[in-house]
């Protein structure tokens, strides 16, 4: 255990008792305590330096679920509150940093194993500090390098982390979150629950059937703070025949939603499967410097008359779909046929495809893109990011019309507009054939305290008064969790109400992430900005 605990503010949870009995269970490299050393991995890292209103008291390491069941079991004998953290990864979300000020992280990270990869029937179990390089290693060390992982962006992540937090993946099985299936949960008093068909010992069908008998639990532990899940099954795909990369241009902002109207069109056919993306010119441009730097230099947003020259500079328009086509070639070739003759309707709209690539001709893919569709996970986004730039972001589900989507971007680009008068940086996520996430994020210097005030202050803005218009965030930063909640008020926010009722019930003491995504234990209650 390290010795900087003159570093550390516990607040009034974290006692020597306690401390020396998780150290009994965990080892003495199983607690770490230490300001310098949260700097580094265990906080936000997009949160300012100098700000210490999200940092945790001490980090727990532990290896295994026996482990977690006894630190579980040593908080509720102390009502110590407790954070889980999978990987930490999710900047732009909080990292690993908890809501509530000297609260103790559980860093699942140590737990790292593949725990079964079936190749009839296609899918993996894993642990919570499993990356998507872990797994995607694993299937190729295995022979199964035949079987694709739906990756996010970044590879660096937890798949149960990202899959518990509603994070986004862009394969098929990557829509509506279909991957996970089946469940193993430490509770709060630290008894032991399998979902589904795990509930029937040896069960043969726990990672291949959503559901079970009575009420499905699955669902009770996707970004709440009922348990800690321990294992995951996690569903894979084949690779198909013919694997097609795409990117749909919309040259001119005007002729957004009639893109938006086709691409539910394409959706509800099933010729656009997994979840295409799509992003404003200040997303895309991002991945050209050298227009970027042509353009730098002028206070404030760009006008018009500059987005439209940077679009025709990138080639890629003043929105860009990235997707993909999976399936046997003849079909792939048809449905490409189907998205090119769609996409014609808008005006100078271009279908940029390069190549088909077959199961055996992965190791020729080169573009960032290209890979994540692919299942190849990456990093290489990173190496776009300056130093000291984060980014804080807001996601509301709107309806896949583009009615809806134009009302939505136009609000948020005036208010960002206003607020502190910069661009947005917007991406459309077609998260399923009815809804999009319009993913906005605010680019600022996690250095400079004035810009993260103002970036964080926009987008609480933003929350507000999408959530006035019927529009709510599906997941949240720290930084405005009870915000979104209060967003979700339907008969005096009924369905908070009921979420606290279960969190009273499975968590009494309420040591279990208090405050995630604006759900808090009776007893710290008081602590909630209801606003």
């Amino acid at each position: 255990m390290s010795t900087e605990t003159h570093a550390v503010n516990r607040g009034n949870y974290l006692g020597e008792t306690a401390l020396r009995r998780f150290v009994d269970v965990l080892g003495e490299d199983g607690v770490v305590l230490g300001e310098g050393r949260f700097h580094e991995q265990y906080r936000d890292k997009y949160w300012h330096r100098d700000d210490d209103t999200y940092d945790p008291a001490a980090v727990l390491l532990p290896r295994n679920t026996e482990q977690v069941q006894a630190v579980v079991r040593i908080a509720n004998e102390f009502g110590l509150p407790i954070w889980t953290s999978s990987q930490g990864r999710n900047y732009g979300y909080g990292g690993s940093s908890p809501r509530l000020k000297a609260t103790v992280v559980v860093s699942l990270s140590r737990m790292n194993r593949v725990l079964e990869i079936n190749r009839d029937l296609a899918y993996a179990v894993v642990e919570p500090g499993v990356r998507w390089f872990d797994l995607h290693d694993a299937l190729k060390e295995s022979g199964n390098e035949d079987l694709m992982v739906t990756v996010p962006d970044l590879g660096w992540g937890s798949v149960i982390g990202n899959s518990l937090d509603n994070g986004v993946t862009y394969q098929p099985y990557g829509a509506d979150f279909m991957a996970p299936c089946g469940m193993e949960v430490v509770l709060a008093n630290g008894e032991l629950l399998r979902t589904g068909m795990g509930a029937i010992p040896d069960n043969k069908s726990w990672h291949t059937y959503k559901r079970g008998l009575g009420p499905v639990l699955d669902g009770l532990f996707m970004q709440s703070n009922y348990g800690i899940v321990t294992r995951m099954g996690y569903w894979l795909m084949p690779r198909p025949e013919a694997y097609a990369p795409f990117f749909l241009t919309v040259p001119r902002d005007q002729h957004l939603e009639q893109a938006i109207d086709i691409i539910r069109r394409l959706r509800l056919d099933g010729t656009l499967r997994g979840v295409p993306s799509m992003y404003n010119t200040v997303t895309l441009a991002a991945q050209f410097p050298e227009v970027m730097g042509r353009f730098a230099g002028g206070d404030g947003a760009f006008s018009e008359e500059t987005l439209d020259a940077m679009a025709d500079a990138t080639g890629l328009g003043r929105w860009a779909l990235r997707g993909a086509l999976w399936g046997d070639g003849p079909v792939v070739d048809h449905q490409l046929e189907k998205i090119r003759k769609a996409w014609s309707a808008i005006p100078n709209g271009k279908v940029v495809f390069e190549r088909t690539y077959g199961p055996d001709e992965y190791d020729q893919i080169r573009s960032i893109p290209d890979k994540c569709q692919a299942g190849v996970p990456s990093v290489d986004l990173l190496d776009a990011i300056p130093e000291g730039v984060a980014h804080v972001g807001f996601a509301p589900a709107i309806p896949l019309t583009g009615k809806h989507v134009r009302e939505v971007v136009d609000l948020f680009e005036r208010i960002v507009h206003e607020q502190i008068g910069v661009n947005v940086a917007g991406g459309l996520l077609i998260i399923n054939e009815r809804t999009t996430l319009y993913v906005t994020g605010l680019n600022y210097d996690y250095r400079d305290t004035e810009q993260c005030r103002q970036a964080y202050d926009a987008v609480k803005v933003l929350v507000a008064e999408a959530g006035r218009r019927g529009y709510g965030e599906y997941r949240a930063h720290l930084d405005f969790m009870d915000l979104a909640s209060a967003q979700y008020s339907f008969n005096n926010h009924a369905y908070r109400q009921f979420c606290e009722t279960i969190k009273d019930a499975v968590d009494p003491n309420g040591i279990l992430s208090p405050g995630r995504h604006g759900i808090w234990p009776e007893r710290l209650r008081h602590l909630a900005d209801r606003g």
